[in-house]
């Protein structure tokens, strides 16, 4: 299957399966996911082929890494590549309550940002405590840059320069503790100003390079091929508005927005291509891609991504979207044939 087709990242060498898993979602992502939909989940994404999981500190305030770790515990650890984030410490606080930062049954801890030497290595230390196990293979830096933090991006950039982020992020990796490090972001322009200060070897890149955005194509992703620094697409649905979701960037959906849905969807109609099979097949064309990771909420969820991943598209489908201009004529356009 394409699924668990293994691609390489060119500087570390591990290989992650085209198809990873976004575990955010089973944390309680808008609403609540029960913990056994939350383990048939991983359980049927591991029945599917996948071996890339991606989960972080702050999904349900620390619930994600929590039912990863339990689910994955079991599995022989070099079968599978797991990557988590720093750059939140999680401090207890009963006073959290549900449909916090959007989760709806968080566990009682309060995120609080520190992307210093030592607030990632206490981060990092952590994630091991409750993911239960030795080690993870990839270390990304979340959520730093201007669409998190404003006018304070500066002064937490300054953490992850001048206070030793970056430094402590490349001493794990050095020393063995972690096979790869860069970012895990939803902006693409603080992962330019990244590879200027660090040696990073892949960025999970949320929702700007998809089936509806494609600005980053010319100024970042021939830069990433040169300097290997592969992209894990995060959020190809943009938080669900390719997917028959009311929800883009995780708020509502403003107009050119959902007019330029409504004209993907029209082609998609044309062909007879489900819109979301060819949102998770149409970043996997660059070769700076390397792994496509949706969440999956349930075992329905999972094998519904499975299906439209491995979906029959025409190439024809693909060149009539950028005779529309609703692809940029520089995106690589996939050679999979119906």
């Amino acid at each position: 299957m394409y699924i668990s087709t293994k691609i390489k990242l060119p500087r570390s060498g591990l290989e992650l399966t085209a198809l990873g898993m976004g575990c955010s979602v089973i944390a309680g992502l808008y609403r609540e996911t029960n913990e056994t939909d939350a383990r048939a989940a991983i359980d049927d994404a591991w029945d599917c082929g996948i071996r890339y999981f991606d989960t972080a500190p702050f999904y349900g305030y620390t619930l994600s890494e929590h039912r990863v770790g339990a689910a994955l515990r079991g599995r022989r650890r070099e079968d599978f590549v797991l990557s988590t984030k720093v750059g939140r410490l999680m401090v207890p606080d009963a006073t959290v309550a549900p449909g916090t930062d959007g989760w709806a049954a968080p566990l009682p801890f309060r995120p609080v940002y520190d992307y210093t030497h030592d607030g990632i290595m206490r981060s990092h230390a952590d994630s091991l405590q409750r993911l239960g196990m030795s080690y993870v293979d990839i270390l990304f830096v979340h959520d730093i840059g201007a669409f998190t933090h404003g006018d304070r991006h500066e002064y937490y950039w300054q953490q992850l320069t001048q206070g030793g982020g970056f430094r402590a992020l490349v001493e794990l990796r050095d020393s063995g503790q972690v096979k790869a490090i860069g970012l895990g972001v939803n902006e693409w322009q603080v992962v330019r100003q990244a590879m200027q200060e660090a040696p990073i070897d892949c960025t999970l890149l949320a929702g700007r390079y998809t089936l509806l955005e494609q600005e980053c194509v010319g100024p970042l992703l021939a830069s990433c091929v040169e300097h290997g620094n592969s992209i894990v697409i995060g959020a190809p649905f943009n938080s669900g508005v390719l997917a028959g979701k009311q929800k883009f960037n995780y708020a509502d959906v403003p107009p050119h927005v959902r007019s330029r849905v409504e004209r993907l969807a029209a082609v998609c109609a044309k062909y007879e291509v489900p819109l979301p099979a060819a949102a998770l097949q149409f970043p996997m064309a660059h070769p700076a891609v390397v792994s496509c990771i949706p969440g999956g909420r349930n075992v329905e969820q999972l094998r519904q991504n499975a299906g439209w991943f491995e979906q029959p598209i025409p190439r024809e489908f693909w060149q009539t979207l950028v005779d529309e201009n609703l692809i940029d004529e520089n995106s690589p356009l996939p050679r999979k044939m119906a």
